[in-house]
Parts: C-alpha cells; sequence; structure tokens
C-alpha cells in the first residue's frame, strides 16, 4: 500500500496540467501492456496438430478471419439447412 500512497501524494503535489499527462502516459502504459500480453504459445504434439497448426497460421497471415463459436454453429446450420433469420 506504500507505493499508492507515495503515487497519491506526489499526484496531489503536481499541477492539474501535469496530472493530465500522468494521465495520458497511464494510458500509453495500459495500452503497451494490453497488445503485447499474447496468449500462451501453443505447441502441437502430434503429426496431425503439426500440420492443421501450420494451416491455421497460413490462413492467420493471409488475413482470414476465424470464426468464434458461435459463428461456427450458425455457418454449420446455413449449410445444413437449419438456420433461419429471424
Amino acid at each position: 500500500m506504500a507505493k499508492e500512497e507515495d503515487l497519491l501524494s506526489s499526484w496531489r503535489e503536481l499541477t492539474p496540467e501535469k496530472q493530465q499527462k500522468v494521465l495520458e502516459y497511464v494510458e500509453t502504459l495500459k495500452s503497451e501492456s494490453a497488445s503485447t500480453v499474447s496468449e500462451p504459445e501453443y505447441i502441437p504434439k502430434t503429426p496431425l496438430a503439426k500440420k492443421l497448426w501450420a494451416i491455421r497460421q497460413e490462413a492467420i497471415a493471409s488475413g482470414m478471419k476465424l470464426l468464434n463459436s458461435s459463428e461456427i454453429e450458425q455457418e454449420l446450420a446455413e449449410r445444413r439447412g437449419g438456420y433461419r433469420e429471424s
């Protein structure tokens, strides 16, 4: 808690303009950390998994949009004739 108290104490000593700069800097730090946080790298173990992973990586690199689970369900229903727009 000491760091938070030190930060707050220092914050109160700043002019409003410098407080604004601090807020902007914090937002920059937050966006940097959000963009650098990534999923742990998946390492396929079987030959089939390696082949499928390579195909997936090629699709992503080519700009193909991956579907989420609800989009997959909708596409399957459309292909099978069970999808109806309400």
